[in-house]
């Protein structure tokens, strides 16, 4: 706080108390005498402040606030390993069981005491016929098969088409099936069909096909390719072969051998993957048909199969062995039905006939086919063995895998598989290379069986289907197991 007085007092009481000091001061005698005191009242002056009163309170608020914070959320998941290890002891060595020590006095007396009523308990269960017909089965039977997936085209059942060949691919996760005629054949313009299904991938539908490729003719036979999943070759009705890439099915076409000289003129009943002698990871089709030839092609660049090798039948160069008539003159080919190759001898195959006996041939034959049909390439005769002949067309023919080839083989030819063979006489047969015999002919079915196969881990163990069905139709399917021959 500031004070302020008025001049003119302020002077007068200046000079008021400067002349009573003065005064007092000098009629002081000496300086322990004290001199005459005075009180006097001053003027006060009080101004107040104006400015608090002018300023006022004033408040005032802030307030600040970052950028929010980005925050995100991350989870992972570990799979869960676990180790464990095993290990046995050592065998601890098998000491003979001491011999306890008994009475033998004792013991005579006993068995002399029940041997009248053992005797008899024996001779009771001896003249029984409790358990008559009754055999031991130390395994569990299973009289059914279970249906997994019922499968089929709806188009192809609209035309009345017949399954005539499925196939799987290398990885077994993909189905294929072939629809055509089994009656009387189709030169006809309606198209076929070549369908798959992926049974791995989720939501199945068994009536509409993973992949569907439109034949202009009908398909007798297919066969995936052994090392890539998605290629299949099919034989058709019309001589032709093909190859499709189910992985594109925009444009599935990969080769065709086209309609030319070295084409089919019958249906093609049967369609194999072979590797190539020198390249092991190529393959080639071979392929058989009812018109007597067995061809080789190899797939060649702008979407063409080529013909590298081929192979006639013809009823003159048969072995002699068979009991076919042979004309004085000409030529009468034989028709192929099926084909099947020996797991020991790549050269070594077997074909079906539609004269009912089967064919031991080889690729490695050198004698020249007495055919004049025209070819590209020199047709070779293959024969080299005649089976016993069955009671009509041979459908299919399986080489056993654990036939293993005989050092002594006749007619000079390598023998390596034992065959199970299939017709229309009802009971499949199974043949013997070495003498041309039938060793056993099972009959377990009124219908022609189709597709015998043997069982690839058991040897006395083969199975066969009848005609395929998927779209059910009036050839039904079902599959029987046959364990033994009597």
């Amino acid at each position: 706080m500031a004070t302020r007085a008025q001049p003119r007092q302020l002077g007068r009481a200046g000079s008021a108390g400067a002349e009573t000091l003065a005064t007092g001061g000098a009629s002081a005698e000496g300086p322990g005498r004290p001199g005459p005191l005075q009180d006097e009242t001053l003027g006060v002056a009080s101004v107040p402040s104006q400015w608090r009163g002018v300023q006022g309170i004033r408040r005032e608020t802030k307030s600040c606030q970052t950028a929010s914070i980005a925050t995100a959320e991350k989870a992972a998941q570990t799979r869960k390993h676990v180790d464990a290890e095993v290990q046995t002891e050592a065998p601890v060595p098998v000491s003979a069981p001491s011999v306890s020590s008994h009475d033998d006095p004792r013991l005579a007396a006993f068995l002399r005491r029940v041997e009248a009523m053992v005797i008899r308990e024996l001779n009771k269960n001896w003249q029984s016929h409790a358990f008559d017909g009754f055999e031991v089965n130390w395994t569990e039977q299973q009289p059914t098969v279970t249906c997994l997936h019922t499968l089929g085209y709806p188009p192809a059942q609209g035309q009345g088409l017949h399954v005539t060949s499925v196939s799987w691919n290398t990885t077994g996760s993909v189905v294929a099936c072939a629809y055509g005629r089994l009656d009387d054949g189709d030169w006809s313009t309606l198209k076929s069909f070549v369908c798959a299904w992926n049974l791995d991938r989720r939501g199945l539908k068994p009536w509409q096909p993973s992949a569907v490729v439109e034949v202009p003719s009908a398909v007798m036979s297919l066969a995936f390719h052994p090392t890539q999943p998605s290629h299949v070759a099919g034989g058709l009705y019309s001589g032709e072969v093909l190859v499709w890439d189910m992985s594109h099915p925009e444009d599935p076409l990969l080769w065709r051998t086209g309609l030319t000289d070295d084409t089919h003129t019958d249906p093609v009943y049967q369609v194999v993957w072979l590797p190539e002698p020198r390249h092991g990871h190529r393959f080639q089709v071979l392929s058989v048909a009812t018109d007597g030839r067995v061809l080789l092609w190899q797939g060649v660049g702008a979407g063409r199969l080529q013909l590298t090798e081929g192979f006639a039948l013809v009823v003159q160069q048969l072995p002699r062995n068979s009991k076919l008539k042979k004309p004085p003159r000409g030529e009468t080919a034989v028709g192929a039905t099926a084909v099947a190759f020996s797991s020991f001898d790549p050269s070594l195959f077997v074909l079906g006939t539609e004269g009912g006996f089967p064919l031991q041939c080889s690729l490695a034959a050198e004698e020249a086919a007495l055919t004049r049909t025209p070819s590209s390439v020199p047709l070779r005769a293959p024969a080299q063995l005649t089976f016993s002949p069955h009671g009509g067309p041979i459908y299919s023919v399986s080489c056993s895998p654990f036939h293993r080839p005989s050092p002594w083989p006749p007619c000079g030819c390598p023998t390596s598989t034992c065959l199970l063979c299939a017709g229309p006489q009802c009971a499949p047969r199974c043949l013997q290379p070495l003498q041309g015999k039938v060793t056993c002919s099972c009959l377990i079915s009124r219908k022609a069986p189709r597709n015998p196969q043997f069982q690839s881990s058991r040897p006395r163990m083969q199975a066969r289907s009848t005609v395929w069905n998927l779209i059910g139709s009036k050839l039904s399917s079902w599959l029987l197991v046959t364990p033994r021959a009597q």
